[in-house]
Parts: structure tokens; C-alpha cells; sequence
């Protein structure tokens, strides 16, 4: 391996341990192991939101982030890619997590590949990841991978048949995210509505709607 590339994991769980931290790390392993297989190595920082709780208070407040919140936000700054996290409450991101974004410089996830995650006691917030958290990503410039990986509490239920449906998610996520990192093409899938598709890669609408 010649290269190597930083990733940076922001958990928000407010517990220890968390179901936040966990799919957290199952994340960053995926991403590091299809990495890997891509022939580029990769290092990871692993923060907890929690640690710096009331530094993210403090900087909301005077303006400034003292040292570990700092620490954090320069690390995110010149990472290669992202890993962010957050528990799911009243159908949106922790409010941590958001006062996390509020005190981050604005320039600093331009372009940034980033990988979302959320974690819920119940599948019905499943979808929070798309209406809550990546508009969020999309807003600072970010570039959130297609893959968002929400777990609830079943999915880390005891056995593989429970755990396997969500590794999956968490593989293709990490894929995603690989291939964003080292710039591979995303797969593309032909469009079902296209003209190449009808007409075997020669005509045009024209000629789809000539009599």
C-alpha cells in the first residue's frame, strides 16, 4: 500500500456504551477493511460528542472552542472523509449533535465524503437519516455517499440472521464511501425510461414517438 487516507468518527451517543458507538465502529472497520482491499491503507480518530459536551456549550457561547472541541474540529477539517453518527430523537438528529454542526467552521466539510448513520429504538425513524441529517451534510457542502445505515434496537438482536441484514447495510455504506475516498466511478445503472434502453443504444425520443 502506498497511500493512506484519514477518517474521522463523530459519535453522538450520550451513553457508555452506546448503540451509537457501536454501529459507529462497525462503520469505521467496514471502511477501513474495503479500503484495504482497494490497496490504500487508512487511519481512524474515533470522537465521542459526548466528551466535549460542555466545550460545544462553551463555544456556542463565547466564540471559542477550547482545546479538545478544537482538537476535534481540526482533525474533521483535514480528514479524507467522515463518519458521523447520531442517536435519533423526536424524528431528528440529537440536539448534540446539531450544536456540534453549529459550532464547526462552515468551510470546513467542503467536498468531504461522508458516511451517515443513525440509531433509533424503532425502524419507523428510518428515515431520518434522509430528511434530517443529510440535507444537513448537503448545506455545509459535504458529500454524503448514497448509503445511509440506520439501526434499531432488533437489528442487534442475538444471532446472525438478526445482525447480517445490518452489516450489509453497513458494507455497502463503507463501499460507498471507499470508492468516494480513493475517486472510483459509483456503479451507474441504465435508466429504465432512456431510449438506449428501448432501442438498444441507437434513436432518440423522436424517434420513440414517431408513428
Amino acid at each position: 500500500m502506498t497511500e493512506t487516507k484519514s477518517i474521522v468518527v463523530v459519535s453522538a451517543g450520550l451513553s457508555e456504551p452506546s448503540s451509537t458507538r457501536m454501529l459507529a465502529d462497525r462503520l469505521a472497520s467496514s471502511a477501513i477493511r474495503q479500503l484495504h482491499e482497494r490497496g490504500v491503507g487508512a487511519t481512524v480518530r474515533v470522537f465521542e460528542l459526548r466528551d466535549v459536551a460542555s466545550d460545544v456549550m462553551n463555544a456556542m457561547l463565547t466564540g471559542f472552542a477550547p482545546t479538545p472541541l478544537a482538537t476535534l474540529n481540526d482533525r474533521v477539517e483535514n480528514a479524507d472523509a467522515l463518519i458521523a453518527v447520531s442517536p435519533i430523537f423526536s424524528t431528528s438528529y440529537s440536539g448534540l449533535f446539531k450544536s456540534w454542526i453549529d459550532v464547526l467552521d462552515r468551510e470546513a466539510l467542503v467536498g468531504t465524503p461522508v458516511l451517515l448513520g443513525a440509531t433509533a429504538g424503532t425502524p419507523r425513524h428510518s428515515l431520518a437519516i434522509d430528511y434530517a441529517m443529510r440535507p444537513l451534510f448537503t448545506y455545509l457542502h459535504a458529500e454524503p455517499v448514497s448509503t445511509g445505515v440506520f439501526a434499531a434496537s432488533d437489528d442487534w438482536g442475538s444471532g446472525a440472521d438478526r445482525v447480517a441484514p445490518l452489516q450489509k447495510r453497513v458494507d455497502r455504506g463503507a463501499a460507498e464511501l471507499a470508492d468516494r475516498i480513493v475517486g472510483a466511478q459509483p456503479t451507474t445503472r441504465s435508466d429504465p425510461y432512456s431510449p438506449e434502453t428501448y432501442l438498444g443504444g441507437n434513436g432518440s425520443f423522436a424517434d420513440l414517438l414517431a408513428p
